[in-house]
C-alpha cells in the first residue's frame, strides 16, 4: 500500500525561551508544499533565511542539536523534529525569530496538543523511503554510547540507558511504527543531573532552564545550602530532594521518563537524514553526537552523497 506525504493543516504559534540561550522566541509551524521536507526559517534574518533540517548542517551537539548555514543558525531542534517524525509530518516550515527553539515544558507535548486535534493534510506525492542495505555499528569509547543499525522492513528503535545512577538504574524503551508516539513518548521531558547544573550554568548553558522544563536527578542527598543555591539559580524560593531522588519541581510522567525522552531525541536527530528509512536501531546510552554522526553517515554514504531524500 502506497503512502503519501503529509503536512500540517494550518499554522500553529508558540512562544517561550530557549533552554540554553534564555532568549525569548516566537515560533510558528507552517504547512509546506509536497517535496519541501522540513525547513527552518529565521524570520529575524530575512524572508529567505531558510536552513534545511538535514545532517549536512549539524555543527554542535552539546546538550542539543544545532544547525548552521552561513549566518543562519538554529539550536535545540530535536524536540520539534521528533514531533514531526512521530506524527508523520513530511513537509513543514518552522519559522522562528531567534536562534533557539523554545523549550516550553521540556517535552513535545505542547506541539502534540496543538497539532493532533486537527490531524494532518495528506498530499498527492508519494512518501519517500530509504531502505538500509547493510548494517552500521558505531561506538563512542569516551562516552560508552553505541548505535547499531540493521536492515529491516520498518523503522524501530530499542534503547537502553545506564549512567551508573542509583536513581535511574538501567532503563529501557522501544518504539516501532504504529506505536502511539503522542501518548507514550511526546510527554517525556528533558533531564539533567544535579551535579551538572553549576558546570552548565558557568559555561553559558541552561540560561533558560527552570523548574518547569526539566527533571533534575539528585543522585545523593545534598546539604540544604546547595539546594538553596540551585533555587537561586532557577529563581524559585525553595527546592528539596524527593525520596525517589529527584528535585521536587516536577512529578514523573512515566517511571522510565528519562529513557523515553532519549528515544525521542533519537527520532528527532535521525530525521536529519532527510527522509524516512527502514531499519532497526539498537542504541545504548545514545546522545546527540552519535545520533547525528549516524544520520550524516546514512545521508552521505548510503545515499551516495546526494540529497535524493
Amino acid at each position: 500500500m502506497q503512502e503519501f506525504q503529509k503536512t500540517l493543516r494550518r499554522r500553529y504559534d508558540f512562544e517561550g525561551k530557549g533552554l540554553h540561550s534564555g532568549r525569548q522566541v516566537k515560533m510558528s509551524l507552517l504547512p509546506a508544499p509536497e517535496n519541501t521536507g522540513i525547513r527552518f526559517l529565521r524570520t529575524d534574518l530575512g524572508p529567505d533565511a531558510y536552513i534545511e533540517a538535514v545532517a549536512d548542517y549539524v555543527t554542535q551537539t552539546q546538550r542539543g542539536t544545532t544547525l548552521e548555514k552561513g549566518e543562519i543558525r538554529v539550536s535545540t531542534i530535536e524536540h520539534i523534529l521528533a514531533t514531526f517524525s512521530g506524527l508523520g509530518v513530511d513537509n513543514a516550515v518552522i519559522a522562528l525569530d531567534n536562534l533557539e527553539v523554545p523549550i516550553l515544558d521540556g517535552s513535545s507535548a505542547p506541539y502534540i496538543q496543538a497539532i493532533l486535534p486537527d490531524g494532518l493534510e495528506e498530499q498527492s506525492a508519494p512518501r519517500r523511503w530509504y531502505t538500509l542495505e547493510k548494517p552500521i555499528f558505531v561506538r563512542d569509547e569516551q562516552s560508552g554510547a553505541e548505535l547499531e543499525i540493521t536492515p529491516a522492513d520498518e523503522f524501530s528503535i530499542e534503547l537502553t540507558v545506564d549512567y551508573n545512577s542509583e536513581v535511574l538504574g538501567v532503563q529501557h524503551a522501544s518504539f516501532k511504527m504504529g506505536d502511539d508516539f503522542a501518548t507514550e513518548f511526546a510527554p517525556c521531558r528533558t533531564f539533567v543531573f544535579f551535579h551538572e547544573l553549576e558546570f552548565l550554568a558557568k559555561n553559558g548553558l541552561i540560561k533558560g532552564g527552570d523548574v518547569e522544563n526539566a527533571l533534575v536527578i539528585v543522585e545523593k542527598p545534598v546539604p540544604q545550602e546547595e539546594l538553596d543555591r540551585m533555587a537561586d539559580l532557577f529563581n524559585v524560593q525553595h527546592l528539596t530532594r524527593t525520596p525517589a531522588g529527584y528535585l521536587d519541581n516536577v512529578t514523573l510522567r512515566f517511571p522510565n521518563e528519562c529513557v523515553r525522552h532519549k528515544l525521542m531525541d533519537i527520532m528527532g536527530d535521525f530525521s536529519l537524514v532527510g527522509c524516512r528509512f527502514r531499519a532497526h536501531v539498537r542504541a545504548v546510552k545514545s546522545g546527540h553526537k552519535i545520533n547525528t554522526d549516524i544520520a550524516k553517515r546514512i545521508r552521505y554514504e548510503l545515499l551516495g552523497g546526494t540529497s535524493e531524500c
